[in-house]
């Protein structure tokens, strides 16, 4: 491969070309036998292309490795579809639906283990469900609680839960307690029951406890600034839904997933 191209070059070229075709994330990872995430990673230029991968993607973007890896390579004529046809192309995402039995249950899971701790108030409960719920996304591409969470002011919040919460009240699952922390009111939930172990997998109580482990006694300060440098925060516009997809966007410290040693799909 080139010196004379850096990793960003080229996952800039690819990502060009690939939009270029009409083509989302998806539909090219599948043509070139490696996961979506991987290409995900090519494209922000954190992954390299082996001279095998660059072949295939030469064979579906139409074009010659010899002017692909040229510093003077055109992006430009040769390689657009007609306008409309790309219009009507979309990036395809993965819509969250919330699965309330799991989001009741993983909300007690993390409660058993952390509402002992006078730190874990709402704002640091919010953000451990969160980083649950995108922690587990980046890693098996599947919906733990499925939750929606909006870009606020204190980092993201899960969406539309008060009714779900208040009827966990209601039925004595949870109790509300109003308290002072560190001079500033805050809001607790404890659990008056203990969460269904048959309706969390093992890898989903790997992930929460991983989360729990790092950040369960973080105060509510420290929890929101970090928040606020994860990746999927920063692309998101203010007071907007935080699309799960970013989670493939993160560096570290924030990435929970192995890119550079991921095997090709078969």
């Amino acid at each position: 491969m080139s010196d004379k191209l850096t990793k960003k070059d080229i996952g800039y070229r690819v990502t060009e070309l690939r939009k270029r075709k009409g083509l989302s994330q998806d539909d090219l990872a599948k043509k070139v036998h490696i996961s979506r995430s991987s290409l995900t990673q090519i494209e922000l230029g954190n992954r390299g292309v082996d001279v095998l991968e660059l072949h295939k993607l030469s064979l579906q973007l139409g074009f010659s490795l010899d002017e692909f890896l040229s510093p003077d390579f055109d992006l430009n004529p040769d390689f657009v579809e007609e306008e409309n046809a790309l219009l009507e192309k979309k990036e395809r995402i993965s819509v969250p639906k919330l699965h309330v039995e799991k989001f009741i249950n993983v909300l007690l899971y993390l409660l058993e283990r952390c509402a002992g701790k006078p730190n874990v108030g709402e704002t640091v409960l919010y953000k451990l469900l969160y980083f649950s719920d995108f922690n587990y996304y980046e890693l098996y591409e599947e919906h733990l609680t499925g939750a929606q969470y909006r870009k606020l002011p204190f980092g993201p919040v899960p969406q539309k839960l008060d009714n779900l919460i208040q009827q966990m009240i209601e039925k004595k699952q949870l109790q509300r307690v109003k308290s002072v922390y560190r001079g500033f009111p805050q809001t607790r939930y404890l659990p008056l029951v203990k969460a269904d172990l048959k309706v969390l997998k093992a890898s989903e109580a790997e992930v929460m406890d991983r989360v729990i482990e790092q950040m369960s006694d973080w105060s509510a300060s420290a929890i929101s600034e970090y928040s606020h440098k994860d990746m999927p925060w920063l692309a998101s516009k203010d007071g907007d839904i935080i699309n799960y997809e970013l989670a493939f966007y993160r560096e570290a410290p924030f990435s929970v997933r192995n890119y550079g040693e991921e095997a090709e799909a078969p």
